[in-house]
């Protein structure tokens, strides 16, 4: 029996890996998008970073929210995204937490398989 932690690395794994195909700039934006949006759920809350970037992000950073609503079993990034709106504050707490541990991994392949850093994420602020 797997971990929850596990589980979620093995999912994040396989997603990284198909973004991996993609062009250098969706690379760089799901990577980037990989880095910031653990800081972004902290300062603004759960349901407010993921309606953020749901609203003004690029494709393939939406593509993350669909990417980690699945990582951490929800249907889809519809799904997740009402969830997050509606869930009584217990569960509200479990998402976030949820998905901070799941983008831990998604940050780490990141910088490990997609070989995106820090230094990228400061020039993509700088567009």
């Amino acid at each position: 029996m797997l971990t929850r932690d596990q589980h979620y690395s093995i999912d994040a794994y396989e997603k990284i890996m198909a973004i991996k195909a993609k062009s250098e700039a969706d690379i760089k934006a799901y990577g980037s998008m990989s880095h910031k949006l653990p800081i972004l759920i902290r300062t603004a809350g759960l349901s407010q970073a993921l309606a953020f970037v749901d609203a003004r992000g690029k494709e393939i950073q939406r593509t993350l929210l669909e990417d980690l609503a699945q990582t951490i079993g929800q249907k889809s990034k519809e799904t997740f995204l009402r969830n997050t709106r509606q869930a009584p504050l217990k569960e509200y707490m479990f998402l976030t937490q949820q998905s901070l541990d799941a983008l831990l991994w998604y940050k780490r392949f990141a910088q490990s398989i997609l070989h995106v850093d820090v230094s990228d994420i400061a020039e993509d602020e700088g567009e």
